[in-house]
């Protein structure tokens, strides 16, 4: 049975030429980069290296780079401290956002009663947001912080956070995107989009899991949220992941380099699989802007079916195909989730089934055919 992979949103395929940096790295760095002897500071030269390589690829100063478990934890290094050490009062955010911004948000509302919580209204069926609120809001000189994802993990839609970020800066806001769906993915530069903070997770770009970024603006006065030691400018304490940034490391640098080659290969894949669906399902749709690849992630699509089954997913990993029903957090579940509630009622999702596509280059146009034909049969 062919295998076919399809959820690359959630995690990716590891790059060989990663692992091989990685091995190499676990056979050499035994010290503690901490330590102050030669076998210490070998691995936190590779360390300090692959920060500044990320800081110039994203156009920032090295010491805004601090090393993370991923985005979940860069997310709430970054929006609690904000709170419990920068004293922002006020949180304005999207309820299409990850659960890790979402249920950090909501926990520091219900620790702190004194903090305001927003959510922008999500305007129609597509997930527009509604930034004349945002800037109405804004308005009110309240110190606060704007969390707004770059990609939507369910549905791709693209948010303009160049135009969040100068709004933000135009009433003295913070704001803070969840870049994980697109870091590496696109070529960011830090010093045209005036963002504060921003995350990133390496599994998402051909990297190892378990490792990631925060970036934060040197200006802000962020604190550390994980104490114990002097490790990541005192932003992040305990002994640093070696091998997983140094695979970081090398994932980032051959997604940036590699980048126009994936992505025209990835947008063409993107194409024939949207014509291929409509083609043997006349009645589909495609949830927020997934279909077009403006206003999307070229990444991922996602698709309702006029068809109820729960189990569709579980099928389709029968066929040795995988694909998500949703996002990885809540694929598995019955229930629509939190993000396909603000587009459509609960009344206009009864019948049908929600799947998420997401794709990389070492997917084929045969994936396609596989995972279409597959649907035909279930």
């Amino acid at each position: 049975m062919k295998k076919v992979y399809l959820d690359n949103a959630a995690s990716t395929q590891i790059d060989d030429r990663v692992v091989d940096v990685m091995i190499a790295s676990m056979k050499e760095d035994i010290g503690n980069p901490s330590a102050t002897h030669s076998y210490g500071q070998e691995g936190k030269s590779k360390i300090e290296w692959v920060r500044k390589n990320i800081a110039r690829l994203l156009n920032v100063s090295a010491s805004e780079i601090i090393f993370t478990s991923g985005g979940t934890e860069s997310n709430n290094l970054i929006i609690r401290s904000c709170v419990e050490d920068l004293g922002v009062k006020r949180i304005i955010t999207s309820p299409l956002e990850h659960k890790c911004v979402l249920e950090t948000v909501r926990n520091l509302k219900e620790k702190h009663r004194d903090l305001e919580l927003i959510f922008l209204p999500v305007k129609n069926h597509k997930g527009d947001l509604d930034f004349d609120f945002l800037e109405e809001e804004l308005k009110n000189e309240k110190f606060t912080l704007v969390s707004l994802m770059h990609a939507n993990n369910e549905v791709g839609n693209l948010t303009d956070i160049k135009f969040a970020a100068d709004l933000c800066k135009k009433y003295n806001a913070l704001f803070h995107s969840d870049t994980v769906q697109t870091m590496a993915h696109y070529a960011l530069d830090f010093s045209e989009i005036p963002l504060d903070f921003a995350a990133c997770s390496a599994h998402k770009f051909h990297g190892p899991k378990g490792a990631g970024i925060a970036f934060i603006r040197k200006s802000t006065g962020l604190k550390g949220v994980i104490t114990g030691g002097a490790q990541e400018r005192n932003l992040r304490a305990g002994t640093e992941n070696v091998y997983g940034i140094i695979g970081l490391g090398k994932a980032f640098e051959l997604s940036i380099s590699e980048l126009e080659e994936r992505k025209s290969k990835i947008e063409k894949l993107k194409k024939y699989a949207i014509q291929q669906l409509k083609t043997n399902f006349p009645e589909i749709k495609f949830n927020g802007y997934s279909e077009d690849l403006e206003k999307s992630i070229y990444t991922l699509l996602s698709v309702l079916f006029p068809f109820p089954n729960t189990m569709v997913g579980f099928q389709l990993d029968l066929k040795g195909i995988a694909v998500s029903q949703g996002s990885a957090c809540a694929s598995g579940a019955a229930k629509p989730s939190n993000t396909m509630l603000q587009l459509y009622s609960s009344e206009e999702l009864e019948n049908t089934t929600t799947l998420r596509i997401s794709f990389s280059h070492y997917n084929t146009q045969s994936d396609v055919d596989e995972l279409v034909n597959a649907l035909k049969e279930i």
